[in-house]
């Protein structure tokens, strides 16, 4: 279970996050959605002890995340805004790092790695180095970093912003495998109806604080209708200049 109560993060005079509380139920799926600036990335910096709050508290899996911010480490994966990664690390280099980190043993290391290459397609780049990824590769890079120890709970931000729409499907899938087995996700999205496929539970936060928590079984409106009430309204303009051809001065 991943649980907060009155979690709060300022930055001298501006609070990032508000006093939020909430629990995502172990073996279940939780989509944070939020225009950008509203907290999502401070949030999951402070459930995985990435970056104290100024006060409140953060349960992860069993573990006062303050108290003891190393043992609730060795609990989880993150796939992080940054992504975490080193630019004169390959692909390969960087899971097998992960691997050594984690303290798994050479034969298990290997056959996640290879099978994590394979199944985010990326095999054929496995000795490329990051610096030299585009966007995407490295986004699947940090995911299966995230995902190679085997953790009890993952905290992804963003993780299908810039990756195709078949590695989308097999992240998706994959992580609803995972939640089927008892792993808690908590993730933030901005991609509307991929967090409706894949999330049990929605969380929208506007300007720190949450304004929807719900099940997918308690939503009344469509996801996106419900966003754009209480999270960001488009904002319409005709721009009428575009599709007129420029008149001679």
């Amino acid at each position: 279970m991943i649980s907060c109560r009155q979690l709060t993060r300022r930055f001298g005079g501006f609070t990032a996050v508000d006093a939020i509380s909430l629990e995502v139920p172990t073996g279940s799926i939780c989509a944070v959605l939020g225009p950008n600036g509203a907290g999502k990335s401070t949030t999951v910096g402070m459930l995985t002890g990435l970056l104290a709050p100024t006060s409140g508290e953060a349960i992860v899996c069993g573990t006062n995340v303050g108290l003891d911010p190393v043992a609730a480490k060795r609990k989880i994966g993150v796939l992080p805004e940054d992504l975490g990664l080193f630019d004169d690390l390959t692909v390969e280099e960087h899971l097998q790092l992960t691997g050594d980190i984690y303290g798994l043993g050479a034969a298990t290391a290997r056959e996640r790695i290879e099978r994590l290459l394979a199944v985010l397609g990326l095999g054929a780049g496995r000795r490329t180095f990051a610096r030299n990824c585009s966007h995407g590769m490295r986004k699947k890079t940090s995911f299966a970093m995230a995902l190679l120890p085997g953790p009890e709970a993952l905290f992804l931000d963003e993780p299908f912003e810039a990756v195709d729409p078949v590695t989308s499907s097999v992240m998706a899938g994959v992580l609803r495998r995972a939640a089927e087995r008892g792993v808690t996700v908590f993730l933030t999205s901005h991609i509307l109806p991929m967090a409706s496929q894949i999330a049990d539970q929605f969380v929208i936060i506007r300007g720190g604080r949450i304004v929807l928590n719900c099940t997918a079984a308690e939503l009344t409106r469509p996801l996106e209708e419900l966003y754009f009430e209480l999270a960001e309204a488009p904002v319409s303009d005709d721009l009428e200049w575009l599709g007129v051809a420029a008149s001679d001065e």
